[in-house]
């Protein structure tokens, strides 16, 4: 099966998702969302594919959430933000040919396994 997690090293949630993919025979395809960024495209339909809004997607205890006021803003601002603030996209989520889920909780991820 192929699969692809947009990761972060640094959280621990990440890590142990990356584990799970693993151990359940699974290498998958590892992009450093931090480093890489978005396009709106990607955002757009990896959002509609895990069944979420941008605004369900987003990290809400990221502090640039709460400066840019971000609980008050349409989708489209969201996704702005997203873009320009990677930090800002909830972590981890896990794309297979069965779907996209977001890693939280983990268990999420055998959804699309």
């Amino acid at each position: 099966m192929d699969a692809t997690i947009y990761h972060n090293p640094r959280c621990s949630t990440s890590r142990k998702t990356l584990d799970h993919l693993r151990a359940s025979g699974i290498e998958p395809t590892v992009v450093k969302y931090l480093d890489e960024g978005w396009t709106r495209e990607q955002l757009v339909t990896l959002f509609a594919d895990a069944g979420l809004t941008a605004a369900q997607a987003a990290r809400k205890r990221e502090p640039l959430y709460k400066e840019l006021n971000l609980a008050e803003a349409s989708e489209d601002e969201i996704i702005d933000a997203m873009l320009a603030h990677p930090v800002l996209v909830e972590r981890p989520f896990v794309v297979t040919d069965k779907g996209a889920r977001l890693a939280r909780p983990l268990q999420n991820v055998d959804e699309v396994l």
